[in-house]
């Protein structure tokens, strides 16, 4: 299977909450780091991460692409919060190794922030 669809088939089990399938595509050196938070996960921490997060809801993949052995996407995912829906982008970047996701980098954000001041251009 290509990187794609690995990750694809990866990102359809999370929106499903099809977490038991989780580890039919992690490797079983499968590692995961969050570059924002600077945390690592195996792949039973990252499992246990995803199906125990507070209030998740849906994980849409926005885009994809990827080789064989390497693959991005960019997805949209909502959750329950405690003033309403929460909404994050995050960027997923994977490696294969035997068939499956050994490596991965994540990137989360909030969305709808504000620029900091001052790193942005004047208006003219």
């Amino acid at each position: 299977m290509t990187a794609v669809a690995l990750l694809s088939g990866l990102m359809s089990a999370i929106d499903d909450h099809r977490w038991s399938d989780l580890h039919d595509y992690l490797h079983e050196d499968f590692s995961c780091r969050y570059v924002h938070t600077g945390e690592s996960f195996d792949r039973g921490s990252w499992t246990r991460l995803n199906a125990e997060y507070p209030g998740f809801e849906h994980l849409r993949v926005e885009e994809i692409v990827g080789t064989s052995d390497r693959a991005a996407c960019r997805s949209h995912v909502t959750a329950s919060g405690r003033a309403g829906v929460d909404h994050f982008e995050c960027a997923t970047f994977v490696r294969v190794r035997d068939g499956l996701i050994d490596q991965m980098t994540e990137v989360w954000t909030d969305v709808s922030q504000t620029a900091p001041v001052g790193t942005r251009p004047e208006a003219t």
